[in-house]
């Protein structure tokens, strides 16, 4: 296990992960102390059986019998099969197959980007329907299942080779023995394999649906109960003529009591409209209704998205201190709700974001979010596909959302502000920044926010720039800025 300790270390701290571990693993097989090193022991420690113990607070502890791989941080464990996918050539295709098909085993219990990962090798390394199936026509000899990994080269399987004259003498048998033996083993003691597992890998993959989770979106039409709707109105009455920080208090204490009691929390402060009261009554709100005990998705995202929300997408100023203050310490406590109910809405802003929102976010990336939480949420963004931008707000807010990232000036500002903060971007989130760059740079060709943002990427993702360099000259080639030659200089140099 020691021996594998860099290799971790590389898939937990590095900007690249998949071309520093290949290059460590190629540097290990060519030193002649390191006879542990191999991929075959690297895949059998990952898939060696593990018992964790679960806890609940509602059930008792039980164990669960897991692979390895499962014991890692998700983020590891996707930068794990992402780098098998990447170096997928090294390794044995049913090894990859069958570690793939164990993960996603887990169904909805596993993490989205470890799904995802898991899901994107077992479709680049299994086999092709008909491929399995040519496998298993026994008349003919070129048509029998070879395990290509384990082969023996061409230049040993001639038969023109001598039983007596053997090219390789410390073999303990002959070639044709070997070859021989192989074919009787392979000869129907796998079929019955190979075709179940082509079936179990049919279910899992029409199993997997890409999900994010169910509360996210959530609209508000269900019938309120008209006591409700008027004691609602009262403390919309109340919030409107607030003159101390007491009766804020108070107040906060009377809507969560009658969220809590009214069940639909969303359609309540709908109509109480926290989001009027100016920016000091809004911190107090804020910091009243925190509530460690919650489900992220549920009372601290609607908190967020009914009195912070609003503030924030008609923002055209630097936002208040208090406003500000209040927003970054909620956020740092209820990360996945800030990610769902304030980030996701404000940058899908249907005009896009400015300067002002620009910073807000910025001070939220930096000072609530964990780094990893950051790169994650980079990539859902990134990401072509539109069911991985749910958000959560209230029916009256949602004309100001779109679906789709508007490519403004201030939104490259944040990615570069986000990449100066150290946030390790995916190989998928790089590529969709170059395409995006490259469609852009006729628009800002003069503008220094947009030049910045190319400097800056080049510079801190040089690594994963190479396949698209061509690209990325040709998008800057496009800008006139005091940057453009310092980023073609850079290019050149990849």
């Amino acid at each position: 296990m020691e021996c594998w300790v860099p290799l971790f270390q590389i898939f937990l701290n590095s900007p690249c992960p998949e071309t520093e571990a290949s290059l460590w693993l190629q540097q290990s097989f060519n030193q002649p102390e390191a006879t542990a090193i191999s991929t075959t022991s690297f895949l059998s420690l990952l898939t060696r059986p593990t018992e964790i113990t679960i806890t609940g607070s509602h059930s008792p502890s039980h164990t669960k019998r897991v692979v390895w791989i499962q014991t890692l941080p998700n983020a590891v464990q996707a930068r794990i099969l992402s780098f098998l996918l990447y170096d997928c050539q090294r390794f044995c295709e049913t090894d990859l197959c069958q570690l793939a098909e164990t993960m996603l085993k887990e169904g909805k219990e596993l993490d989205f980007w470890v799904k995802r990962a898991a899901h994107q090798l077992l479709d680049v390394v299994s086999r092709s329907t008909h491929e399995w199936l040519s496998c298993l026509n026994l008349d003919s000899e070129e048509e029998q299942m070879e395990d290509e990994f384990r082969s023996l080269p061409d230049f040993l399987k001639k038969d023109d080779v001598n039983d007596t004259d053997l090219m390789l003498p410390w073999l303990p048998i002959s070639q044709k023995q070997f070859n021989l033996a192989r074919q009787y083993n392979s000869c129907g003691e796998n079929d019955d394999h190979m075709t179940e597992f082509e079936e179990d890998k049919r279910e899992i993959v029409d199993e997997i649906i890409e999900e994010v989770d169910e509360e996210v979106m959530k609209e508000v039409d269900e019938y309120l109960n008209p006591q409700i709707e008027e004691m609602a109105e009262r403390l919309k009455d109340s919030l409107l003529s607030l003159q101390s920080t007491p009766k804020a208090v108070e107040l906060a204490g009377d809507i969560r009591q009658l969220c809590k009691g009214g069940g639909q929390s969303l359609a309540i402060l709908g109509i109480v409209e926290p989001w009027r009261a100016d920016d000091e009554t809004a911190a107090v709100l804020v910091s009243t209704l925190l509530d460690g005990n919650e489900d992220e998705l549920g009372w601290p995202s609607h908190v967020l998205c009914s009195v912070i929300l609003p503030k924030l997408l008609v923002l055209k100023e630097p936002a208040s201190r208090v406003l500000l203050m209040a927003t970054l310490e909620y956020s740092k406590v209820h990360q996945r709700a800030s990610e769902y109910a304030l980030l996701l809405p404000m940058i899908l802003r249907m005009d896009g974001i400015n300067s002002p929102i620009c910073d807000v976010i910025t001070r939220i990336v930096r000072e609530s979010l964990h780094p990893g939480h950051v790169s994650s949420f980079c990539q859902k963004l990134l990401s072509d596909e539109d069911n991985l931008k749910k958000f959560i707000c209230l029916p009256y807010h949602q004309c100001l959302i779109g679906n789709k990232l508007v490519w403004t000036e201030s939104l490259f500002n944040l990615m570069q502000n986000i990449l100066n903060h150290n946030i390790h971007l995916t190989r998928d989130s790089v590529d969709r920044l170059i395409q995006h760059a490259w469609e852009s740079a006729h628009r800002f060709s003069k503008s220094l926010k947009f030049g910045n943002f190319l400097l800056c990427f080049v510079t801190k993702c040089s690594p994963m720039l190479k396949s698209q360099k061509t690209l990325l000259i040709e998008a800057t080639q496009h800008t006139n800025t005091l940057v453009t030659k310092s980023v073609l200089s850079k290019l050149s140099s990849l």
